[in-house]
């Protein structure tokens, strides 16, 4: 299978992970409704069996649950995990020595020495700064606490001020962790794709199914009730859904052309875009598989321009 690394010497991961904002978090998502422990634990091991070992997380997701249930379910299998977690840059953590805790902490909850990648979740600067996280992450990759440096919703030239801070000790950063897929290329125009070409930084795509409208599960004709995030989004109205419909049918083309579904369609679409990473959540075993059925073959070029094309219009 094909993989991508995180840095000339960093971990390296199938083109596609697993994204686990839901897991525990009763907040925006139906945990605990609708799903639970026993449907996300299918979604972990499903994953793993399809080859995706990236795992997604953060200390913030359901409040630490989701940190708990992955460290919970990593002591119930010999396969291996590359788990990546987020520090969350609050104003009342101002020492350096607060961002050690929290990944003390994280470890702590995942039941782990060392994780393959820790991100800062937002560039937010309330008294620490870009040079202050940087300069912790580093000492942490040589403690051997984490083996990359990530950044998360950093821009283009936020990424380059953490890439050079890294850069002087001999770290290369790993990864920007932002929102990608056919509905949002804001990267694209907004020179955050670019520079991550530049510096050789992975791109990890999060919401990269939009939320599900790529789907094909929500239509103007067929619109399941609405949970958690997306009652807030006018994009999963019927006039919303509506304007998608160019779209959602070029996706049903492709997705009965290479006999897959309109989900495995968007998600190579990201993967063929290169050193880009889907991290697509699954709250049950069923949709881990069909995240992974997008692994294993390839659009062709002038189908990723189709692709391209008509999402713009949409």
């Amino acid at each position: 299978m094909q993989t991508i690394s995180l840095g000339p010497n960093g971990p390296a991961f199938a083109p596609l992970g697993l994204g686990t904002w839901s897991w525990g978090d009763t907040l925006f998502w139906a945990y605990g409704k609708d799903f639970g422990p026993e449907e996300v634990e299918g979604a972990f091991h499903a994953s793993l069996e399809a080859g995706v070992t990236l795992i997604d997380t953060a200390e913030i997701y359901g409040f630490g649950e989701s940190e708990r249930l992955i460290g919970r379910f990593c002591q119930e299998t010999d396969q291996t995990v590359q788990i990546a977690t987020k520090y969350f840059p609050l104003p009342w953590r101002w020492q350096r020595s607060d961002i050690t805790k929290a990944l003390t902490a994280s470890l702590e909850r995942l039941l782990t020495d060392s994780i393959a990648l820790y991100q800062i979740h937002w560039p937010l600067e309330f008294w620490l700064k870009t040079p202050d996280f940087m300069a912790v992450l580093a000492a942490e990759v040589k403690k051997g606490r984490i083996q990359a440096v990530g950044v998360s919703n950093y821009s283009a030239q936020q990424m380059a001020i953490a890439h050079g801070c890294l850069a002087a000790q001999g770290i290369p950063l790993a990864s920007n962790q932002v929102p990608y897929s056919l509905l949002n290329r804001d990267i694209e125009s907004n020179g955050i794709l670019a520079q991550a070409r530049q510096l050789n930084v992975t791109i990890l795509a999060y919401s990269p199914l939009a939320q599900g409208l790529l789907t094909g599960k929500y239509r103007p004709e067929n619109s399941p009730s609405l949970q958690g995030a997306r009652r807030l989004d006018p994009r999963f109205s019927t006039k919303g859904l509506q304007k998608l419909t160019p779209l959602l049918t070029l996706l049903d083309t492709l997705a009965d052309k290479h006999d897959k579904t309109p989900a495995q369609i968007a998600l190579n679409w990201l993967i063929a875009q290169g050193n880009v990473i889907p991290i697509p959540g699954a709250k049950n075993a069923s949709q881990a598989k069909q995240n992974a059925g997008a692994l294993g073959w390839q659009l062709n070029p002038e189908e990723i321009e189709q692709l391209r094309t008509v999402a713009q219009g949409v």
